[in-house]
């Protein structure tokens, strides 16, 4: 049993000697391939100082100079190149190709052939328009009168001013100057006031009649009053005088017209602004011939008598008639002559 169990240890030792020898080689052997591996990489990366150098020197010996790439392309024109040296930018009147601060050889090649450059262009267009004014305004010292015909002198002046504003539009320099517009304003205020004169009705002013005829209804804000058509009693702020359809209707004092419409009980209607706060209503009215802010003399016509509307109907032909006071409404027969 002991002599078996030693052979048994000894072929133990054996086997685990043999396995690290094996183990050790392995490793050995991996060791040396890695660092031959990084050998060679580090080589990659070596540059070689002679060969670049070498290859400089070929590479020099095998450009081209300067003068012989004139002599290649002098005989190639600008027509077979994409560029085109007198192209300038849209827009612009001072782009050139410049090279250290000069003008391009090109461009002046191009000018010196007899092609105009932008500048040159307006130029010519500015002293085009300065003859055409020039003989404008020599034409006009032509048509000039002599100082003695005024009638003349007036109508060139205007024609004169009027070719000066059509100048001055087109140029975009049409400004109205301060004194220009307080003239305008000054002659718009006097002609207003020779043609519509400053209203002035007072309590002492009357009235004339706008047409001959009974009162169908009267006035009556105190109390009801009847009214036929309507088979009611309501107040009356105006009065209803008979008429004859077609007869006219005169203005029964000055006033200036503030309003022409159509209402439904009173049909077309006129309001004339007396002044002073009084103001004049007139209905039931046809062919009217005054417009809102035309002014109207007593006396002068404003219209023909209608048909009554529904609301008067059994009334007959009439005007409606009223007048008030900062919108309060006045008797009109206390105004009436």
């Amino acid at each position: 049993m002991a002599r078996r169990n030693r052979s048994s240890i000894r072929k133990e030792r054996i086997i685990m000697l043999a396995s690290s020898v094996f183990v050790l080689a392995a490793l050995t052997v991996t060791g040396v391939y890695v660092r031959n591996s990084n050998r060679a990489e580090k080589e990659d990366y070596v540059v070689d100082f002679e060969a670049l150098e070498q290859g400089s020197t070929e590479l020099a010996e095998n450009m081209v100079s300067g003068e012989e790439l004139d002599t290649l392309f002098a005989g190639v024109g600008t027509d077979d190149l994409d560029y085109d040296p007198s192209f300038q930018e849209a827009n612009s009147l001072h782009v050139e190709n410049t090279e250290n601060g000069l003008k391009s050889d090109k461009k002046s090649e191009k000018n010196t052939a007899g092609t105009k450059t932008i500048e040159e262009k307006v130029e010519e267009k500015n002293l085009e328009e300065d003859e055409k004014k020039d003989a404008k305004s020599d034409q006009t010292k032509k048509d000039e009168p002599e100082k003695d015909d005024p009638v003349e002198k007036s109508a060139v002046e205007k024609k004169g001013a009027a070719d000066k504003s059509k100048e001055e539009e087109e140029a975009g320099m049409f400004d109205e100057t301060v004194d220009d517009v307080l003239s305008d304003e000054v002659q718009a205020e006097a002609i207003s006031t020779t043609v519509q004169p400053e209203l002035d009705f007072s309590e002492e002013d009357g009235l004339v009649w706008p047409i001959v005829g009974d009162v169908l209804i009267n006035y009556s804000m105190d109390q009801t009053i009847y009214f036929p058509t309507l088979d009611q009693y309501k107040y009356n702020p105006a009065i209803v005088i008979a008429a004859a359809q077609g007869e006219n209707i005169s203005a029964a004092a000055d006033g200036r017209v503030t309003s022409v419409s159509y209402d439904h009980d009173t049909g077309n209607t006129v309001v004339m602004e007396l002044g002073n706060g009084y103001e004049l209503t007139y209905g039931q009215l046809e062919n009217i011939t005054v417009s809102e802010g035309s002014f109207v003399h007593v006396g002068d016509g404003i219209g023909t008598v209608a048909a009554p509307t529904k609301y008067y109907s059994l009334e007959g032909t009439n005007v409606y008639f009223k007048l008030t006071k900062d919108g309060e409404p006045v008797n009109p027969m206390s105004k009436l002559q």
